[in-house]
């Protein structure tokens, strides 16, 4: 479930509502550089090879930065960025984010995802993020969809994974092209379960395994129901809503 909260979440008074559009640009709200865009060749499994969108320079939005969200590729240079929901390919059939959407995350994700790629790195892989910060207006969209929250969570009066910046959906990427995990990204099947075993290699599933163990190492948690899906500290909290733009 994209934006399930994991367990132990707490809920937090609203101190502030930061209402932006996501195509245009921030409303008032109360109170409260990346390197060449890399080619990927296709992989060896036949899932559509990673490519990566043009990021640009410019800074996120003033919205976005109260909310402490910050450029991926601002920390990680090499990490590749490919936003599905900022084209069609994805289970909704059509573009959620704008063109020159970028992964935003919270500035608290920083350190894990660091420290997960330079692990990565050592092997020759990259992290491919398929999503990052996701608004809260997105998520309403994609539960009118599929309205499952065992597939896709219910939104609520709070922000919370996604919805904040602390949760992202990502795979690796080798000097091969994707690393085969087995599935595609947002696979509604029993084999995009992280543990999963049926339908899944032995080698598919030491893929899921080694990207695990990374994003531990960084202090990140897989959600078991999607293995793609990774909480940051914080992840599960119920926030204020929180709907910036991502371009």
């Amino acid at each position: 479930m994209r934006g399930r909260a994991p367990h132990g979440w707490r809920a937090l008074p609203v101190a502030v509502i930061i209402a932006c559009t996501v195509n245009t640009g921030c409303a008032a709200a109360t109170p409260g550089g990346p390197g060449p865009s890399p080619t990927v060749p296709p992989s060896p499994s036949g899932t559509p090879s990673a490519v990566v969108p043009s990021n640009g320079t410019t800074a996120p939005s003033d919205g976005a930065r109260r909310a402490g969200l910050i450029d991926v590729t601002t920390f990680l240079p090499d990490a590749v960025i490919d936003l599905r929901y900022a084209t069609a390919d994805n289970f909704v059939g059509v573009r959620l984010y704008p063109a020159g959407a970028k992964c935003l995350v919270h500035e608290s994700m920083r350190v894990g995802l660091t420290t997960a790629a330079a692990i990565l790195r050592e092997r020759g892989e990259r992290i491919v993020f398929w999503d990052c910060y996701r608004p809260h207006s997105v998520q309403v969209t994609m539960f009118e969809k599929v309205p499952n929250p065992a597939w896709v969570a219910a939104p609520g009066a709070y922000s919370r994974s996604h919805e904040t910046g602390r949760s992202v959906d990502v795979t690796l990427t080798s000097g091969h092209g994707l690393v085969d995990m087995g599935t595609d990204f947002d696979a509604f099947t029993p084999q995009a379960a992280a543990h999963a075993t049926s339908g899944v290699t032995a080698a598919q599933q030491a893929n899921r395994a080694r990207l695990r163990a990374a994003m531990a190492a960084g202090g990140l948690s897989a959600y078991a129901g999607e293995w793609w899906h990774f909480d940051g500290p914080g992840a599960g909290v119920q926030r204020a809503i929180v709907d910036v733009p991502v371009n």
